[in-house]
């Protein structure tokens, strides 16, 4: 009775929340004015200070920055065409139009969020950092195989809710666009503000999937995740921050084969996940599926991975951490949900001058 009324008070206090969203992209312009009485070397001076950082912001936003790792001049040429014949995006409208799509009482809990967070999870989980391949940039998860693979069962229904949005707004990619529904709704679940930056490019074939196994396996224990995680490029920090996202969303038995929610308030983005794990009390679930735990209720369950973060002492320090603070689980999530997000994005990879 004491965690129902202390999920039901905190997410009475979160409600608020909602209301005080801000926009979470910038968009920025600059121009320039001739001075016709200079001489040529101050104009070229005057070039190679002002005009070329101009012309590299507006390239960024566009997207046309991420296209100096194509591997041909033809590629390249009919990419920098895309990318700028495509409309300007409407941030507002956009995110106006992720938000009415979130609520829906017949789906799972009530609500798309967390679906579209996993989807956004699993396109950018697949960085490699020792390769630079994989992440979000690409929206690669639209061809088979990656579709297909395991890790991404029921994805389906995020992509496909989505092509709607992107039908009325074609000047953004895919690949930016599943990101960015994801901020949208961590923030309208009552989660912490995300920076967001436009610029990814998708990818035009399946011969740019990445291989299967690239995403955390839930079955295994520290060491996986250790190895998965680093060779992403984050820290034993990061790993438990980003771990918590299971406040949100429930296991499916047709997906990855494990059943049941993590938290009392699944559709709530909280530091309830972490709360629960020290709080519960923890058992094998008894049942004909795949090793997963029960608390004493059997309303909740956490799976292998999950209580890995508490028998892991490195881990547990950081658990223990945001279980007692939240607003130190919402700093500490915001910055590497926003690297996960980056990884491996072209246009955010380079310095300006090496985009020309």
């Amino acid at each position: 009775k004491k965690i129902m009324i202390r999920s039901t008070v905190r997410l009475n206090s979160r409600v608020s929340l909602a209301a005080r969203r801000m926009s979470s992209v910038k968009t920025f312009s600059s121009s320039t004015q001739s001075r016709s009485q200079q001489s040529q070397q101050q104009k070229q001076q005057q070039q190679q200070s002002f005009v070329v950082p101009v012309l590299v912001a507006t390239a960024a936003v566009a997207g046309v920055a991420a296209l100096t790792d194509l591997s041909t001049n033809d590629e390249r040429k009919v990419q920098i065409a895309r990318a700028e014949s495509k409309p300007p995006v409407d941030w507002d409208q956009l995110r106006a139009d992720i938000i009415a799509i979130l609520d829906n009482p017949k789906y799972d809990d009530g609500s798309y969020g967390p679906v579209l967070v996993r989807l956004a999870w699993h396109a950018a989980g697949t960085y490699d950092k020792a390769t630079n391949s994989g992440g979000s940039d690409g929206a690669t998860m639209r061809f088979a195989p990656e579709s297909d693979h395991g890790a991404n069962a029921g994805l389906a229904v995020a992509r496909t809710l989505l092509e709607p949005i992107q039908a009325r707004h074609p000047g953004i990619s895919t690949s930016d666009l599943w990101q960015f529904a994801a901020v949208v709704a961590i923030e309208e679940m009552g989660g912490p503000k995300i920076p967001f930056r436009p610029g990814r490019v998708d990818k035009p074939d399946e011969s740019h999937c990445t291989p299967d196994g690239r995403l955390p396996d839930a079955a295994q224990t520290q060491n996986h995740i250790r190895d998965i995680f680093y060779r992403m490029g984050f820290n034993d920090r990061e790993i438990v921050a980003l771990l918590g996202a299971h406040a949100i969303g429930r296991c499916h038995g047709d997906r990855s084969g494990f059943d049941g929610p993590w938290t009392k308030a699944p559709t709530m983005f909280s530091n309830e996940f972490y709360r629960e794990l020290l709080e519960q009390k923890w058992t094998p679930r008894r049942w004909n599926g795949p090793k997963q735990y029960a608390n004493a209720d059997g309303d909740l369950m956490m799976l292998p991975a999950d209580l890995a973060l508490i028998q892991d002492e490195k881990f547990r320090v950081w658990v223990e951490k945001y279980a007692a603070d939240e607003d130190l689980f919402f700093k500490d999530f915001a910055k590497a949900f926003q690297k996960l997000q980056e990884n491996g994005v072209q246009a955010f990879a380079k310095p300006w001058y090496q985009f020309w």
